[in-house]
């Protein structure tokens, strides 16, 4: 989703110069752009969705078509409750970007990477560190 919603700013990915400190600032400022972007188009939808509901909404005499209206609304609901836990997220890591946090591994502090803070700009794992989390919840679920 957040993925998709990047695609639609297009923003090229960024290619480090020769020798560049890792997150410097104009890594940090690219990150910036790209976070303060995915927040303002999570916040249009969930305008538009609140917006939406209160057109639509429609007391169907027939009982299927209330049924059905209900469960359109209850994952509208249930997407926009994503969406405001992913602008907690990003938020977060506007706040690690200023602290010079950003694009470290909260577990064991390597550099998380460009490439995956590109793919997901909320990463706070490096890809080790999230892989053995996955497993372990894997495991955990059995």
């Amino acid at each position: 989703m957040a993925e998709d919603l990047l695609h639609k700013k297009q923003f090229p990915p960024y290619s480090p110069k020769k020798g560049e400190e890792y997150m410097n600032a104009r890594q940090l400022d690219h990150f910036r752009s790209i976070l303060k972007a995915l927040k303002d188009e999570l916040q249009d939808d969930i305008e538009r969705t609140v917006h939406t509901m209160q057109d639509e909404a429609t007391n169907f005499a027939d009982p299927n078509d209330r049924a059905s209206q209900e469960s359109d609304i209850a994952l509208e609901l249930r997407n926009r409750d994503r969406e405001r836990r992913l602008i907690k997220k990003v938020d977060e890591s506007v706040a690690r970007i200023e602290t010079k946090d950003y694009g470290y591994c909260d577990n064991c502090g390597v550099e998380i990477g460009l490439k995956r803070l590109e793919a997901r700009p909320t990463a706070t794992l490096c890809i080790d560190c999230k892989e053995l989390e996955e497993r372990r919840e894997r495991q955990i679920a059995k």
